[in-house]
């Protein structure tokens, strides 16, 4: 019997990388998931993936999360088909990437990341409390996808680092105005991830990055899924406001040992 059997789960952004491995984490554990990406293209590709897992039953609707109207009809969907929402995760990001250092960015990038990342994630998460969570006695859980560089930043992603600092602070205030509602908001921060990224760097690349963590692996998909399970279960019914960070001990040094001198 799995941990999530007779919950309805939305996970946005649930269509590539880190996103695929939490829809189908939810799903092994019996969970009814819909999940979305940002194109008809990028859903229906994520769709097909999970399918060759052996994962059936997502229900599927591309929708652009900073895009109030999309994100409504995204609602009707889940209102048609379930009636009912216990679990939304917001992992849905623009990753900010290609625009420039923060003297070439053009202002509209800059906002455009923060579109998506902060004004999405707040507009999904109201729609959630809304429709679903402040009508049901059993109310719903909130997990926001953060990042570790919203608190050491990284070089020219401004916009990204901002965003994830800006996302970290609204967990808490909204945590802190849900809490009384019964309704819970967390957040898990990954560091490095895993994707098919990794594969396009040089070999010699990918070592010295590693030397950044600690553990000495960065997180695969999996680690990160397990984390925002934990988050939107009732293995941790009384936390909220919470920032977990998943970095293989990243932030906890204050430089790599081959320039900790």
């Amino acid at each position: 019997m799995g941990k999530f059997n007779g919950k309805v789960v939305l996970v946005t952004g649930g269509n590539r990388n880190t996103g695929l491995d939490i829809v189908e984490k939810f799903a092994r554990e019996g969970a009814k998931v819909f999940m979305c990406g940002s194109s008809e293209a990028s859903t229906a590709k994520g769709a097909a993936e999970l399918k060759a897992r052996g994962i059936d039953g997502i229900i599927s609707q591309a929708c652009d999360i900073s895009d109030a109207v999309q994100v409504k009809s995204l609602f009707d969907t889940i209102e048609r088909e379930a009636g009912r929402l216990d679990i939304l995760v917001n992992n849905a990001a623009n990753q900010g990437l290609g625009h420039g250092g923060p003297l070439e960015m053009k202002p509209e990038m800059f906002y455009d990341v923060f579109k998506t990342n902060v004004v999405g994630g707040f507009q999904v998460t109201q729609m959630a409390c809304n429709r679903f969570f402040m009508k049901q006695e059993s109310r719903g859980v909130v997990v926001f996808l953060s990042s570790n560089t919203a608190m050491r930043a990284i070089r020219n992603r401004t916009a990204y680092c901002a965003s994830k600092g800006a996302i970290n602070s609204m967990v808490r205030a909204l945590a802190l105005d849900l809490a009384p509602l019964g309704i819970r908001v967390n957040c898990c921060a990954p560091g490095y991830i895993y994707t098919e990224r990794w594969d396009a760097l040089d070999p010699a690349k990918a070592a010295r990055r590693r030397l950044n963590c600690p553990l000495r692996k960065e997180a695969k998909g999996s680690d990160i899924a397990n984390v925002v399970a934990f988050l939107a279960s009732d293995d941790s019914a009384n936390m909220t406001g919470e920032i977990v960070t998943c970095d293989a001990g990243c932030s906890c040094q204050h430089m790599p040992e081959d320039v900790d001198v």
